[in-house]
């Protein structure tokens, strides 16, 4: 292994190596990666090294260690994102996959907010995807997807998106979400959410603005949602 300009430990450098090969799509969402022993004699490092580097991957979520079988790289299934990036639940804390019915697809030019918050500039365009989110067979999340046009090359979306997003930048855009930032408001109902959701102007809506970001840093998704919360709320689990 080459030495870094700055000091770092060992598994640190392992670790970002074996990262930037996960960016640079040596390994791909669901392939095994080298052994542990393949691993540490490529890079002259200890198996110990290695596993320490493994772990912490795992902890981020970014390759699953299988007892047994070996280390793959984490994929997102349509399940898998619910529990680590949904946070509504029922008022009983229990958390349910939501439906989704697409309201629209629209290329336009970003706000400024979307283009602050996925590092756009003005006039560049994004992707807005409008979707209203049902739980309990009712309508409670009224939510407003942006991506910057850049993700799709052009590309026409597709109208029959799959419900979880997540798993669609990644089997289709070999995007990988690893990490996301959110923001909680309180704000009232706005038309659109009397139109989708059946509440009256101004009923209070919990809004969260969230930025979704790749394994190589970049901002790829602004997703605002706006939930009813008569029946469910926004739950966060610190461990």
């Amino acid at each position: 292994m080459s030495k870094p300009t700055h000091f770092m430990p060992l598994y640190a450098q392992v670790k970002e190596l074996l990262t930037q090969r996960l960016i640079d799509k040596v390994w791909t969402p669901g392939m095994a990666l080298p052994s542990e022993f393949q691993l540490a004699d490529e890079l002259s490092v200890s198996q110990g090294t290695v596993r320490k580097a493994l772990d912490e991957m795992a902890a981020e979520k970014l390759v699953i260690r299988r007892q047994g079988k070996g280390t793959y790289v984490a994929e997102h299934t349509q399940e898998q994102p619910l529990y680590h990036f949904f946070r509504f639940v029922d008022n009983d804390g229990n958390r349910h996959l939501p439906d989704s019915k697409l309201e629209s697809i629209v290329r336009k030019k970003a706000t400024p907010l979307e283009a602050r918050s996925l590092g756009l500039k003005n006039s560049d365009k994004v992707v807005r995807i409008h979707r209203v989110r049902w739980l309990g067979g009712q309508p409670v999340i009224n939510e407003v997807v942006s991506l910057p046009d850049g993700l799709f090359d052009n590309a026409e979306v597709p109208s029959d998106l799959p419900n979880i997003l997540y798993s669609y930048y990644q089997q289709d855009l070999g995007v990988s979400i690893v990490k996301v930032s959110e923001k909680l408001t309180a704000e009232s109902a706005s038309a659109s959410d009397h139109q989708t959701l059946g509440v009256e102007v101004g009923t209070p809506i919990l809004q969260a603005l969230r930025v979704a970001y790749s394994l190589d840093g970049r901002a790829v998704e602004m997703r605002q949602t706006r939930c009813h919360t008569d029946q469910y709320h926004y739950l966060n689990e610190l461990t």
